[in-house]
């Protein structure tokens, strides 16, 4: 039986590549057209020997159409076979947590065996949307809140809330009680300390935001193998990095595109969040001293070029961060940059 958790190497890769999608919507297109391309890269990684593909809960965020994971990841595992898909993340504060465990049984039940249950304690949104989302002005109670609302959907996943617990007669279905033996792997996502020492201290497997907080990444990891305590779940620290990845036929091609994400990144940090700016939109654009400072430092953080260059570069951040998984993330413009750009680093790795 395959591993939940640890994937296979294919192909020269150093470790297991997966994909993570946050289903964007460029400028001229839609969010049909978005989700469709969701499907035609989850079949890509499925075939060139990807591990897994997760989508990102967010919100309120025009160039982003992945505001229902478990929706999105239904639909996907219509369309797919064999390839893990899960969520890169649920943020769990946003949501009851036996809404969650039925998602995601739900899932389960669907795809025995294919589904990763990620989860972040962030609102994956602006404060005004975590407000509605939440029903409530005080957001640092969802955070702070986030170890007990977790181990709650953890009882709720296995059914095992003890005699006398107000919820020991409550039963999150699809699950356990209707006889069902698996559930999805729980992993906890994070980009500071906070919910690296909590993986390592549950003995869960981690997911690390390096593709936005590139400076915390190894600390992070640190702490996370630090902290470590094997469980039922783990005998040892297991940890991807999610990694912003372009690759194209050549060196300016690849740029071209990753300057598309890199203003939309501005327009989001900037309070002025749309749908993903063309390539001609961004090389026209007029950077002030101080949003190219901001532009540069993102770009920098971004492996492209040509596939040997992402290669290359993929290679040397897994070796300095000794990450067991490599999780690409792709931000352009279209959806055919975004395809050609996962089959170019396949084809780099020979898978």
């Amino acid at each position: 039986m395959s591993d939940p958790i640890r994937g296979t190497v294919q192909g020269a890769a150093p470790v297991p590549l997966s994909v993570l999608d946050l289903a964007t919507v460029g400028e001229g297109s839609s969010s049909t057209q978005a989700l469709r391309t969701s499907v035609e890269i989850a079949r890509l990684a499925e075939a060139r020997g990807f591990h897994r593909y997760w989508v990102a809960e967010h919100h309120s965020m025009p160039g982003v159409a992945s505001s229902s994971p478990a929706v999105i990841l239904a639909h996907l595992a219509a369309h797919t076979e064999r390839i893990r898909l899960g969520s890169g993340g649920v943020m769990l504060p946003n949501h009851a947590p036996l809404v969650i465990a039925e998602q995601f049984g739900t899932l389960e039940a669907m795809a025995p065996g294919r589904i990763d249950l990620g989860l972040g304690r962030a609102p994956g949104t602006d404060g005004a949307t975590a407000a509605a989302l939440r029903r409530t002005e005080n957001l640092h109670e969802g955070a702070d809140a986030f170890p007990q609302q977790l181990a709650e959907l953890v009882r709720f996943l296995d059914d095992d809330f003890p005699d006398g617990h107000p919820y020991a007669r409550i039963h999150a279905v699809p699950g356990p009680v209707q006889g069902v033996k698996g559930r999805p792997p729980v992993w906890l996502l994070g980009s500071s300390g906070f919910s690296a020492r909590l993986a390592g201290t549950l003995g869960l497997p981690f997911a690390f935001a390096h593709h936005f907080s590139a400076r915390n990444t190894v600390p992070a990891l640190d702490l996370y193998r630090e902290s470590f305590r094997p469980s039922a779940v783990l005998d040892e620290p297991y940890a991807l990095i999610g990694v912003a990845a372009l690759a194209g036929e050549d060196e300016r091609e690849a740029r071209r595109q990753v300057m598309t994400g890199a203003l939309s990144m501005l327009r989001l940090r900037s309070g002025r969040p749309g749908l993903i700016p063309t390539p001609e939109q961004a090389e026209a654009y007029e950077f002030s001293a101080v949003e190219r400072e901001f532009v540069d430092g993102w770009v920098r953080n971004v492996v492209h070029g040509t596939p040997d260059a992402v290669r290359d570069g993929l290679d040397a951040l897994q070796k300095r961060t000794g990450a067991d998984e490599l999780m690409l993330t792709a931000n352009a413009h279209g959806g055919e940059a975004r395809l050609r750009s996962y089959g170019l680093i396949a084809d780099a790795y020979g898978m």
